[in-house]
């Protein structure tokens, strides 16, 4: 086998062995004869394809890992290699980091280098990640959230919030109450694309590859409900908690990182209002979190991240490890280490990979609804998420259950993501859909849109497996609490606990629950949240009882469509 032959194999080998994740291992890309450069083209649109856009290459580490590393011309000719590669197939490169390797059988200086290659998907459909921010109450969420997107610092006096707040109430009392979403892009470069330089949403949109979609939640303890659907409702990829380094953690900052965690959202930290505090209050605080993340109930490993060189590896780290915790320092005023952040966004990959993606996509459709508005010359507009399948302008579908348990029939007039127009809605991806004139009166939060295909069942009763997390008391029948299930929100009663008379804190159980007020539409698999006052609990639907079991008057689905 020649040079070629052997080269060619051991990357056709390398490429199959790998299959997973988006991360490319090259000892070097020295001129490659046309033969395999087309091969190395090739290998570089399956790693785009696997990380859904983006892909990162490891320049001067061999297949298995070891860093060997590249003397400065093998370096700069590898890197021209790569160049037009990503040229080749329509991207852009970034080098992350470079740095210096000891090699034993060289003496010479060898280094390895870390590249980004981004690409704008050939259907224009940007990469979109959702972030939900948390913390407890003034610890600076809102600020944080409008200097990143607006680009402006803050004057120290919450100027920079005042874009997104929502109601008059909020920007009198500088609290959120209600969701409010917000964009940040990056281009194919790693370039921030904000609202700065005055630009629309449509704008940033159109000039991003990459988009980090906040979803900006309530701080405050009496609007713990709207926090809890925000996390429940938006599927968010990841979670920021946002803690005051002048107060470090109070408030629902410990409820809200349970939260999280028991809906396995991915967390990390930062440390906001540097600037108010001394280094050793700043470090107080940072140890007082390393403290609790480590604790049994945690388990987390936290990770400070100081420079560039710890974004880059906190955000590769973050999204492969569920453990790992990174926690940033910075301040919205004087834009300390805000960059850091910055980095740690441009760089984080997505959870999911383009196979799971399209699996997705072969479902049927179904479509959360979580906000519902009328607009003025449009009509009807519904705000959610695409749980599975792919949604177009024009499609028929079906809306329910109403308070009968019937689903109803509406079309589907335009679509807008991140406030810009869209033809195709793919899994996955949020969006509002314009309804013409469909009756608002008739649709509620919690509601599904589904593909007639579906034969969408109602539900009234249902069992799940749940853990008490606390309670003061005994849990027992007839006890209510409100249900958190996806987009679901309602009162439900303890019907029966299956195999036991009553639960404790800690315990263990298989529970039967009633809505209340009217039916619902549950997948079984999908996580449970309940509370009521200090008592918590989380599990997981099991069985849809049928509807003949759950409740008498509520005919068959199928009839009423």
């Amino acid at each position: 086998m020649c040079a070629h032959d052997l080269l060619f194999f051991n990357d056709t080998f390398h490429l199959f062995q790998a299959e997973e994740g988006n991360i490319e291992y090259k000892l070097k890309l020295v001129n490659p004869t046309q033969y395999r450069f087309e091969h190395l083209a090739t290998q570089l649109k399956w790693r785009l394809q696997e990380g859904r856009g983006e892909a990162v290459y490891q320049i001067g580490v061999e297949d298995n890992g070891l860093m060997v590393g590249l003397t400065e011309e093998d370096m700069k000719a590898s890197l021209k290699t790569l160049r037009r590669m990503a040229e080749k197939v329509g991207a852009d490169i970034t080098l992350l980091r470079e740095r210096e390797v000891d090699y034993e059988l060289d003496r010479s200086r060898r280094k390895i280098a870390e590249v980004l290659v981004r690409k704008v998907p050939d259907d224009q459909q940007f990469l979109d990640l959702r972030v939900a921010v948390l913390g407890n109450v003034d610890s600076g969420k809102s600020t944080l959230l409008g200097v990143l997107t607006q680009g402006e610092l803050d004057n120290g006096r919450g100027r920079a919030r005042l874009n997104l707040f929502r109601h008059l109430h909020e920007i009198q009392t500088g609290r959120t109450s209600s969701i409010s979403f917000e964009i940040l892009g990056f281009n194919s470069k790693g370039e921030v694309v904000n609202y700065s330089e005055s630009r629309t949403a449509e704008e940033i949109c159109e000039s991003s590859s990459k988009m980090i979609t906040f979803i900006d939640l309530a701080g405050h303890y009496k609007y713990l409900k709207t926090t809890i659907f925000g996390l429940t409702s938006y599927c968010p990829d990841f979670a920021m908690l946002v803690v005051g380094a002048n107060t470090g953690i109070a408030g629902t900052t410990r409820e809200h990182l349970g939260l999280a965690m028991a809906l396995k959202v991915p967390i990390f930290i930062v440390v906001s209002k540097v600037d108010l505090c001394s280094s050793g209050t700043v470090e107080k605080t940072v140890r007082q979190l390393e403290r609790v993340l480590k604790q049994p109930g945690c388990n987390k490993v936290p990770m400070l991240v100081t420079s560039p060189d710890d974004a880059v590896t906190a955000a590769q780290q973050f999204a492969q490890s569920a453990s790992i915790t990174p926690i940033f320092t910075l301040s919205s005023v004087s834009g300390e280490n805000l960059d850091l952040l910055k980095v740690f966004f441009n760089i984080l990959p997505p959870l999911s990979n383009s196979k799971e993606q399209e699996e997705l996509m072969q479902q049927l459709t179904e479509f959360q609804v979580d906000e519902i508005y009328s607009v003025p010359d449009v009509g009807t507009v519904v705000g959610g998420t695409l749980y599975s399948g792919v949604c177009r302008e024009g499609d028929r579908l079906v809306v329910g259950p109403t308070d009968e348990g019937k689903f109803l029939r509406l079309k589907v007039c335009s679509m807008q993501r991140n406030r810009s127009a869209c033809r195709v809605l793919r899994a996955g991806q949020a969006a509002t859909l314009a309804l013409g004139n469909f009756d608002r009166s008739l649709l509620r939060k919690g509601m599904v849109m589904v593909s007639p295909k579906m034969n969408p069942t109602i539900c009234w009763q249902f069992e799940a497996a749940i853990v008490l997390l606390f309670h003061a008391k005994t849990f027992r029948r007839g006890f209510q609490v409100t249900v958190h299930v996806g987009n679901v929100r309602q009162t439900a009663t303890v019907e029966c606990l299956l195999g036991k008379e009553e639960l404790r804190t800690g315990e263990r159980a298989v529970v039967c629950f009633r809505f209340m007020k009217h039916p619902e539409y549950l997948r079984v698999g999908a996580k449970l949240l309940f509370r009521e006052g200090v008592t918590k609990g989380i599990g997981h639907v099991t069985h849809l009882l049928p509807t003949s079991q759950n409740h008498d008057s509520v005919a068959s689905p199928a009839a009423l469509l």
